[in-house]
């Protein structure tokens, strides 16, 4: 039997959501339209388009999300009823400033948080709040060209200081860029996906653009990203004190195909082009082997002193952190892996464990080797894990008149991870403060824009058009993750 172990008292359980994948009501009350609010639906197989506007006759599911614009309340009734002490959600920076450079931000955004953030400290749930998660204002890509443009710096800072001023008493736990490290995943293996640095940074390329056209791009847009995150937690600290302001990212596991010095150097390599993020945040420097490849192509193309000052002033309280899969990576055949070259680097099969059936590995021993990796880069820093879970097809049976949800695949997958994790703070002595399981209610994929890939205790009776009853109903995995809180974590099974 395995062995249980038991959280502290003031452990932050509880679950993660994103506005833009739930709230639905995309241009309701003042709202602007966001960069998801252009994404196609897709699914496991079809990438998600991005669309120039919106356009009549194609299906965008951020427009209906699950409708929490106008069902919070409910939504957190039942997530106060598992036991939440944390729940996270982002602000739609387009509720405030529709535009994203408007001169007045919309009061009718600022009163829904407002209502939410109130409900939430009702409840006793604790906020923990992304200020940019994937939905920045879409005129700021079409007027600005994006995060390329240090102007969205100080735009940022403005929506930033905005909406802290406003919840100053309301949110203690913020986080500034959601999985800000996506972007660099163009830098290895497929060069030819916009997914990850549109909703990064609001970037589309041309087709046909180089991988060296697109490097300085992502590097200048990465840049004015930590520098405005500095000026939040500079900001921040200013209006209140006690703000715990935290970076994001995602941190899925990466091995070495074999034993070959090729493939342990292609995941250190790897990992460099992802770090370098959360160095910066954290340490508020560049490390030496980015530096190195700025330097020897020139990409670094707009910065300042008061930047790289800035930098070093505005670092982060804590790390907050994702973990879904684990990835096997080897050098490419007759290559040495180098961070110059994105085709030096491949991602392998590892068919050693089981996937889901979006191909997503399933690793929950490569979690806690995670959490022991990054406390050994950043040692003492406390952790938040703010986003796990397993998206799966959910049936609705009918037994006794009732609709009920089996879900053990569900179960299975947090138990072990959950386990690793305890293994992880109580074996390892890692600090890790909270984990919020990704998706506790049903919401869009933002991967794919799905319904239909679930990862909620809470079933949500819509399909990939939005269109159903929207009723909620309790899964299995809903009275087991309620008494896993409970427990303190205590009791898995």
């Amino acid at each position: 039997m395995a062995k249980s172990y038991q959280l502290p008292e003031n452990f932050l359980w509880g679950g993660a959501i994103a506005a833009h994948q739930a709230e639905g009501y995309w241009d309701a009350d003042g709202k602007g339209t966001s960069i998801a609010d252009i994404l196609t639906a897709g699914s496991a197989t079809e990438r998600r388009r991005i669309t120039d506007g919106v356009v009549a006759g194609e299906n965008y599911p951020n427009h209906h999300g699950i409708y929490f614009y106008k069902t919070y309340k409910e939504d957190l009734e039942l997530m106060a009823e598992m036991g939440f002490k944390a729940f996270r959600t982002s602000i739609a920076w387009t509720r405030i400033f529709p535009n994203g450079d408007d001169a007045e931000p919309n009061e009718a955004g600022l009163q829904f948080y407002d209502d939410l953030f109130d409900e939430m400290r009702r409840l006793h749930i604790e906020p923990v709040i992304t200020l940019n998660h994937f939905e920045m204002p879409y005129h700021l890509v079409t007027e600005y060209g994006g995060w390329t443009n240090r102007k969205l710096i100080d735009l940022f800072e403005n929506y930033a200081s905005t909406v802290m001023e406003r919840y100053k008493d309301k949110v203690t736990y913020w986080i500034v860029h959601n999985e800000i490290a996506n972007q660099a995943a163009m830098a290895m293996g497929d060069t030819t996906d916009q997914f990850l640095i549109w909703t990064n940074s609001g970037l589309k390329f041309p087709e046909g653009t180089t991988f060296a056209e697109r490097m300085p791009k992502m590097f200048q847009a990465g840049h004015n990203e930590l520098v405005a995150s500095a000026r939040v937690v500079i900001n921040g600290k200013k209006i209140n004190p006690n703000f715990q302001i935290g970076a994001m990212l995602n941190c899925d596991v990466m091995y070495p195909a074999s034993m070959k010095p090729a493939d342990q150097l292609a995941v250190q390599k790897a990992r460099q082009m992802r770090d370098w993020f959360s160095d910066v945040h954290i340490r508020g420097e560049y490390p030496a082997d980015i530096e190195a490849l700025l330097a020897r192509h020139n990409w670094r193309t707009d910065v300042s002193e008061q930047d790289f000052e800035e930098l070093k002033t505005g670092t982060v309280d804590y790390l907050s952190m994702s973990y879904y899969a684990s990835h096997v990576v080897k050098a490419a055949e007759g290559k040495t892996p180098s961070l110059d070259d994105p085709t030096s680097i491949e991602v392998t099969d590892n068919n050693t464990i089981k996937a889901s059936d979006w191909g997503w590995l399933i690793d929950p021993e490569g979690f806690r080797y995670t959490l022991n990796e990054l406390n050994d880069l950043y040692p003492h820093l406390p952790i938040m894990v703010v986003e796990n879970g397993f998206g799966a097809y959910d049936d609705v049976v009918e037994e006794d008149g009732v609709k009920k949800i089996h879900d053990p695949y569900r179960i299975a997958y947090l138990r072990e991870h959950i386990r690793a994790m305890e293994e992880a703070i109580i074996e390892d002595g890692i600090p890790v403060i909270g984990y919020l399981s990704w998706g506790p209610i049903d919401i869009v994929s933002a991967g794919t824009g799905e319904m239909k890939k679930r990862y909620g205790y809470i079933y949500v009776d819509l399909d990939d058009f939005g269109e159903g009853s929207g009723e909620r109903y309790k899964k299995d995995s809903f009275d087991w993750y309620q008494k896993v809180i409970q427990s303190q974590g205590q009791s898995l099974d």
